[in-house]
C-alpha cells in the first residue's frame, strides 16, 4: 500500500482532533480529540518507519534500520497512558467540584 494513503488518512485524522479540540467545549470530548491527535502522529511514525525500512531491507535483509519510528510510537503511547490518568483525575475533580464537565467552568476552581 503506498505512503500517500497512511498520510491522507493521519491528516484527516489529525484534523478531526484539531477541530474537536477547538470547537467543544465538553472536557470528555476535548481529551479524546487530544488522544486522536497522537494517534494520527503514531500512524504517521509507523508508516515511515515501515517505508524507511523496506528501503534498507533492499540492500541488506538483516538491518535493523528504520525501526526507530516505532520505538517512539511506544515512548508515545507511555506519556499518553499519563495523560490519560492525569486528564480523568482532572475532570473527575472538575465534576465534583462544579457538577459539569464544560471547560468554560475550569475558571471557577480558581476560588
Amino acid at each position: 500500500m503506498p505512503i500517500d494513503y497512511y498520510i491522507y488518512l493521519s491528516v484527516i485524522l489529525f484534523s478531526i482532533g484539531v477541530t474537536g479540540v477547538l470547537t467543544r467545549r465538553n472536557a470528555i470530548i476535548v481529551f479524546m480529540c487530544i488522544e486522536l491527535m497522537l494517534n494520527a502522529v503514531n500512524l504517521l511514525l509507523v508508516a515511515f518507519s515501515k517505508m524507511h525500512h523496506a528501503r534498507a531491507a533492499v540492500s541488506d535483509a538483516a538491518t535493523s534500520i528504520g525501526t526507530d519510528g516505532q520505538l517512539f510510537v511506544f515512548f508515545i503511547m507511555v506519556v499518553a497512558a499519563a495523560e490519560v490518568s492525569v486528564g480523568l483525575a482532572i475532570i473527575v475533580m472538575m465534576y465534583r467540584n462544579v457538577h459539569n464537565v464544560d471547560i468554560n467552568f475550569l475558571n471557577r476552581l480558581k476560588n
